[in-house]
């Protein structure tokens, strides 16, 4: 009996699986093309840095933690307007890659900023003063420098959106938690909401162990 159900639950699995993939590459990519360059302003705006300017660090700080400070699912719900101004729809895996891109470029940006930071210095010191401009000294000293931490920064970003986009099932964003709430929670399918977890664990061990790997791979400190 359980194995008939796991049997004609596949093509329900492997549609909500790929959706959620979906879900979490649009974004991932969304949070590395907007988050880095924020990140790296974040850094090299602080005071004592080549570009400092508090003023512009206080609005982007004030911008980044105002969105982080909210609940995802408030989240969620609230920028349903702009989902539908965007996609022209609220529901479907599309639809919930909005919200999930909003969430993840300001935690996104955070993390490569912490990065940023466990540069020595006075490597950027020397480079300073050797003559290098803002951009040689970002391209040549930060990101080779913070190579690593950045890797580690999206294998963590990919594994909180893996959550964030099950969360999305809530409001009919598809994928497996929408899967998961459908059949497990509403209709009390013990079988349905076993498997969707053991398919989150393992799919997040995958992304950990990849990631600590290139990690390891890119670091040549």
């Amino acid at each position: 009996m359980l194995l008939d159900s796991l049997i004609n639950l596949i093509p329900e699995l492997n549609k909500a699986f790929l959706e959620t993939l979906y879900m979490v590459a649009i974004s991932l990519s969304v949070a590395i093309i907007a988050g880095l360059p924020l990140g790296i302003l974040l850094f090299v705006t602080d005071r004592g840095l080549f570009l400092e300017n508090t003023t512009v660090k206080s609005i982007l700080g004030f911008v980044v933690n105002m969105i982080r400070s909210i609940p995802f699912v408030i989240l969620l719900v609230g920028l349903l307007p702009l989902t539908k101004l965007i996609t022209g729809t609220t529901i479907g895996p599309t639809a919930a890659s909005v919200s999930l891109s909003v969430a993840a470029i300001p935690f996104f940006a955070r993390i490569v900023e912490t990065s940023l930071r466990e540069i020595d210095k006075g490597v950027i010191e020397a480079a300073v003063a050797v003559g290098a401009t803002p951009w040689m000294i970002i391209k040549d000293v930060l990101l080779p420098e913070a190579r690593p931490g950045i890797v580690h920064g999206i294998t963590i970003t990919t594994i909180s959106l893996v959550g964030y986009s099950a969360m999305a099932g809530i409001v009919g964003g598809g994928g497996i938690g929408d899967l998961a709430i459908r059949f497990g929670y509403y209709r009390y399918d013990d079988t349905v909401m076993i498997t969707t977890i053991v398919i989150l664990i393992c799919l997040v061990q995958i992304i950990q162990f990849a990631g600590d790997r290139i990690a390891r791979l890119v670091d040549k400190r």
